[in-house]
């Protein structure tokens, strides 16, 4: 069963062409980007990338957001690493992500239990939970 929005707090608007060999771009102007297949050598950003930078984005604001509740504050040198694997599956094709998350300072309990509860409640870890395989990793 899909989860509702209690309230939209925020739209992003995009416009594509020409698919994975295509153009993208946003509504405001601040992202224009040249797409490419992955693995082929174009000049351009892949559908993948993006997803790991926005998903990688996205948990670093959901663990600065949790770091009061769990009592820590994420170091300022925090950093993200996400790999987006793409592959065939029994439906077509889908994905898989590892974020490798390094929280210099910030040691065994801690940083689980910052990594556990930002989990909870990122945008991209509820969209993607129960879909593909996630994996966290600390660094």
């Amino acid at each position: 069963m899909a989860t509702s929005l209690d309230k939209v707090v925020y739209t992003a608007k995009t416009h594509v062409t020409g698919g994975r060999d295509g153009n993208g771009r946003s509504d405001d102007g601040k992202i224009e980007v040249k797409l490419s297949p992955p693995a082929q050598g174009g000049t351009g950003t892949n559908p993948e990338q993006l997803f790991g930078i926005g998903y990688a984005a996205c948990f670093m604001g959901a663990m600065k957001a949790v770091a009061p509740k769990v009592g820590v504050q994420v170091p300022n040198d925090a950093a993200i690493d996400s790999e987006v694997d793409l592959g065939p599956t029994s439906l077509g094709y889908g994905i898989s992500v590892r974020l490798n998350i390094k929280l210099p300072g910030l040691q065994g309990e801690q940083a689980q239990k910052l990594v556990e509860e930002a989990h909870k409640i990122c945008p991209y870890s509820n969209a993607t939970r129960n879909n593909i395989d996630v994996k966290l990793n600390i660094a």
